[in-house]
């Protein structure tokens, strides 16, 4: 069986990282995937798409990516059920193994200036 999701897209929003009891780093983020056909009126829909990430990529993203920017993500998708007032409440989200940032980031510090070799200083791959 194969459970395999490749998307490219725009945050919507900051990642919001949160640490399970564990100790164990999650953060979430919602993508903006432009659909490859347009409607009937011209237009390309875009749909929303919520992303998980965990442990050192999780630190990774809540550090490095903000709303706006263009990245890759690979992962599985996974199917969350809520029960609540009666009713079932499906929330599916991709749970990624890999974030790939299109676009460099936003500057941490305002006036210090990254070089062409930003993305060789991280020995750890994203």
């Amino acid at each position: 069986m194969l459970n395999r999701i490749v998307l490219i897209g725009r945050l919507t929003r900051d990642p919001e990282m949160r640490y399970t009891s564990n100790g164990i780093a999650v953060t979430s983020f919602t993508l903006a995937v432009q659909r490859n056909y347009a409607n009937q009126q011209g237009e390309r829909e875009v749909d929303f798409i919520n992303i998980v990430t965990w442990r050192k990529l999780a630190e990774h993203c809540a550090q490095y990516l903000s709303k706006g920017q263009l990245v890759a993500v690979e992962g599985s998708l996974q199917i969350r059920k809520n029960e609540s007032g009666g009713r079932t409440y499906i929330n599916p989200e991709v749970v990624a193994d890999n974030v790939r940032f299109l676009e460099r980031p936003k500057e941490q510090n305002q006036g210090q200036e990254q070089t062409d070799d930003f993305w060789n200083d991280f020995d750890v791959p994203f």
